[in-house]
């Protein structure tokens, strides 16, 4: 039987600013609302476009609303739509975002009470700046950005990086996330127990580890034996 947990990692983006819902899904779900007809097979290559030239040139001091925005502004330009109306889908990403991202750093405070806590994410080099404009930092010992230290998830070592910081051994730590290629398979690969947040709960068949937690939103977790 494990240990109780002594530490929890977060990932960001679908996680602490959605219940498991990654911004790919989220953008092109706005796209149809505002009535913009792209295929998914044109918009997805031209989203990971738009934000991997944003690694490492936004400016470490970019708050969340000007990454969104760049990322809505390449989108348009990638897509040849209409910049304003490509404006409007990022200012509507970023305002239920900003509202989910105020109801975890809530639920971090209160965790931070019992488990020391920190972020590992796929970001832009800017992400203690977002922590900071959120709300997130007070709670966080840790804020780990793929940019800044050089390596990816599911990397081990941008796990081990967060883990060091927070003097916390793998198996003294649960790493919470909604990628099962990014965030379950690099936490399991250095023997870290991990929450996989999907929104409907644990899927037929099952998460990648028999004795998974799966959650269908990031506020159960609080209601979970770590």
């Amino acid at each position: 039987m494990s240990a109780a947990a002594r530490a929890i990692l977060f990932d960001f983006g679908g996680t602490l600013d959605a219940d498991g819902v990654p911004w790919k899904e989220r953008f092109f779900c706005l796209f149809g609302e505002e009535g913009i007809s792209v295929s998914r097979e044109r918009f997805e290559p031209a989203f990971y476009a738009a934000c991997d030239c944003l690694e490492g040139a936004i400016g470490e001091d970019a708050g969340f609303r000007e990454l969104v925005g760049r990322v809505a502004s390449g989108l348009a330009e990638r897509l040849g739509e209409d910049p304003e109306r490509l404006r409007r889908v990022g200012d509507r990403f970023a305002e239920d975002a900003l509202a989910r991202l105020s109801e975890s750093a809530a639920l971090l405070s209160r965790l931070s009470e019992r488990y020391r806590l920190g972020i590992v994410s796929n970001f832009y080099g800017n992400l203690g700046s977002v922590c900071r404009e959120v709300g997130l930092e007070p709670s966080i010992g840790v804020a780990i950005d793929s940019t800044v230290v050089g390596c990816k998830k599911p990397d081990p070592r941008i796990f081990r990086a967060a883990l060091d910081a927070l003097g916390a051994a793998p198996e003294e730590a649960v790493f919470v996330g909604d990628s099962p290629t990014r965030d379950m398979a690099g936490a399991r690969a250095l023997g870290m127990r991990h929450v996989w947040l999907r929104p409907g709960g644990r899927p037929e068949g099952g998460a990648c580890c028999p004795d998974d937690v799966v959650i269908a939103r990031l506020a159960d977790l609080e209601g979970v034996a770590l």
